[in-house]
């Protein structure tokens, strides 16, 4: 039985009752073909009706186990009460003035809790956008105004946003970058400690990666032309690499050495996701400015740049900004996800998630030599597959297990820059008995390839 509303009351149950897709998808999959332009892919061929705690909901009425949170947004679970509580009133009184014309009391809010719960206790300062590559680039000029500088330092297999800049800053090529340059300039790579693929074992990862990257900032570029280091804290698109135990405080000891802004790209990894409030935490880092966005709001485009106040207030009057930042909607969806996550203690249910996922994912690993690696924290978790006998990436085996996955009404993700990573982000609401019925499905899947 079809439920009429999505949201905290949805059945949380998998339901396959069509073929995937089913034959509404299929007819909406018809008119997509004719309006959507066909550079904006999707993971699956199936069109959401509702959505709400761990499940997803199609137009056939099947319901899929969510272990992808739109692509770590929904966090506090879809259409969560304080979020549609407070999103709604807001909607009754003003949809829009642009705060940059006449400012409102959300905007000062979100930039006061995101000051409350962002690692140290400085004088913080933020500024909100729309996007997570919004907040990216406005971290970069920010950066740039405070040190006069222009080089950027980011990193192998991070990525940053699909604009001119934050392509650039990105790594991977396809489908990110792929016939769409020229890109911005002063904009340098250097490697990361990637501990199943560092080639003199993990073992020497952290020191080796941190030298090399120090190196090359050094004689390359020149730390006293470096305005910002960008990092993942746990790097999403390139394959949920976690970097090696001291890599990350060896950089930003490095950064702050030589006046560099050392900033923390926790777009996908924070808020509560890695079973802290943001993943630079595990190690004692505390950034510069941090970006944010995905998880932010609960579904709601918000994203912001807090950082120290006397980098924020770098830029000069009117540098910041945007019609839609900080849309007062968006800024009372981020409020009740904020309220949502402490209430419920979010950051212990993503710790919960990694004790139930990681054991049986080790097992499975034992079990299936297709899985190379698992790793990750909290609820963002990955399996890395290869070639049997190697490490050399099995993104066919990648695909192969997402489909399978699909087929039987559990929506997972793909990643990495060799496309052979398979991504967990569940809802950190998620059920433990969905939990462990996706993980037996994945099980199923991997035994069928």
């Amino acid at each position: 039985m079809t439920a009429t509303a999505g949201g905290p009351s949805l059945p949380q149950e998998r339901r396959v009752v069509t073929a995937i897709p089913g034959p509404k998808s299929q007819e909406l999959q018809a008119r997509r073909t004719a309006a959507v332009a066909g550079g904006v892919g999707s993971v699956m061929p199936v069109f959401a009706a509702r959505a709400g705690g761990g499940v997803l909901e199609d137009v056939d009425g099947n319901s899929f186990i969510d272990f992808g949170s739109g692509i770590a947004v929904t966090t506090v679970g879809n259409s969560a009460e304080a979020v549609v509580r407070r999103a709604s009133a807001q909607l009754a009184d003003f949809t829009h003035t642009c705060f940059m014309v006449t400012p409102y009391e959300g905007y000062v809010e979100v930039c006061e809790e995101l000051a409350k719960v962002t690692p140290g206790d400085h004088a913080k300062k933020s500024a909100l956008f729309n996007s997570g590559a919004e907040a990216v680039e406005n971290a970069v000029k920010i950066a740039r105004s405070y040190t006069k500088r222009q080089a950027v330092v980011v990193f192998d297999h991070g990525y940053h946003g699909r604009t001119n800049l934050t392509m650039a800053l990105t790594s991977k090529n396809m489908p990110y970058k792929h016939s769409f340059g020229p890109f911005a300039p002063e904009i340098y790579r250097a490697p990361v400690a990637y501990p199943y693929r560092w080639l003199t074992g993990p073992e020497n990862c952290a020191k080796e990666a941190a030298d090399q990257a120090i190196d090359m900032i050094t004689k390359q570029i020149g730390a006293e032309n470096v305005a910002a280091i960008v990092i993942e804290p746990l790097l999403g698109e390139g394959g949920f690499i976690e970097p090696a135990k001291g890599f990350l405080p060896a950089i930003a000891r490095f950064a702050k050495d030589n006046g560099i802004v050392f900033v923390a790209d926790e777009i996908q990894s924070g808020f509560c996701r890695t079973g802290q409030w943001f993943a630079c935490e595990d190690e004692g880092i505390v950034p510069d400015l941090i970006t944010t966005a995905k998880g932010i709001a609960g579904g709601l485009p918000l994203a912001a740049v807090t950082g120290r106040a006397e980098i924020m207030d770098a830029a000069h009057s009117g540098g910041l900004g945007g019609t839609y930042g900080g849309n007062p909607v968006a800024c009372a969806a981020a409020l009740g996800a904020i309220e949502t996550m402490r209430e419920l203690d979010l950051p212990a249910k993503a710790r919960r998630i990694a004790d139930v996922m990681k054991p049986r994912l080790a097992a499975m690993q034992e079990k299936y030599d297709v899985i190379g690696d698992v790793r990750g924290r909290g609820a963002m978790i990955a399996i890395e597959l290869v070639k049997s006998g190697s490490k050399e990436p099995n993104p066919e085996a990648t695909a192969a297990l997402a489909k399978a996955c699909h087929s039987e009404g559990l929506l997972v993700l793909t990643t990495g820059t060799y496309g052979n990573v398979l991504r967990f982000l569940p809802p950190l609401v998620i059920g433990e008995d969905l939990l462990n019925e996706g993980l037996g499905i994945l099980e199923g899947a991997l035994a069928g390839l």
